[in-house]
């Protein structure tokens, strides 16, 4: 029999760099956008340098984290489509909050949650993309009508609010299941971890061990 390594890996290099690149351009995109919305705190495009570099690298920025969006989202789809039995995790949502996800749902790579959370993202950065482009001075502003531009306006501020929003909750849910971080920083998660907060997948993962080893 063969003797198992007390973690798992969890997320690939390739994955954690997407990852950690989306972060950093995000936090760097939010302040910058947040400063051009609420003139009141342009200190925050110091990110950048200045309110001017801000305001000429935020649409750039921007652009980067779709593309690498889109990486992620081909890597991680498959694991994040929605299932029937996901609805028994919402069902169970108070004693998934008390700790007793195992209990209640034999969850996969990611819990239903999770799934909700990363099409939420892709969804909303799809929105930011196509309005950031059609509000994007000098560039393609002056191609479309002034009614479309101060509609794009709207939508891009109230879907940067809300991004900004559900990345907010990403993080405190990262804190909030110890291990989750690690899990991106190293790529390697306990079994304990697994079998506990992603049992089918820990199940899954061992299962293709024990063929590997035969």
């Amino acid at each position: 029999m063969m003797k198992k390594s007390k973690m798992i890996k969890r997320n690939s290099f390739i994955d954690r760099a997407c990852h950690w690149t989306v972060v950093i351009c995000f936090f760097l995109v939010a302040l910058s956008g947040i400063a051009m919305f609420f003139p009141s705190l342009s200190w925050l495009t110091q990110t950048f340098g200045t309110p001017q570099m801000g305001r000429i690298l935020h649409p750039f920025f921007g652009v980067l984290i779709f593309f690498v969006l889109i990486v992620m989202f081909f890597r991680f789809v498959k694991h994040n489509i929605p299932k029937k039995d996901d609805i028994g995790w919402f069902l169970h949502i108070v004693e998934v909050l008390k700790g007793n996800e195992h209990k209640v749902a034999d969850v996969g790579k990611y819990n239903p949650g999770q799934k909700m959370m990363f099409w939420s993202i892709m969804s909303l950065i799809l929105v930011l993309l196509v309005t950031g482009i059609i509000i994007w001075r000098p560039y393609f502003a002056h191609l479309f009508p002034m009614w479309s531009i101060r509609l794009c306006l709207l939508l891009h501020a109230v879907a940067a609010i809300v991004l900004i929003h559900a990345i907010l909750i990403h993080i405190y849910m990262a804190f909030w299941v110890k291990g989750s971080i690690s899990g991106m920083i190293e790529g390697k998660v306990s079994r304990k971890w697994a079998r506990k907060h992603h049992p089918r997948w820990a199940r899954e993962v061992e299962a293709e061990e024990e063929k590997h080893h035969r």
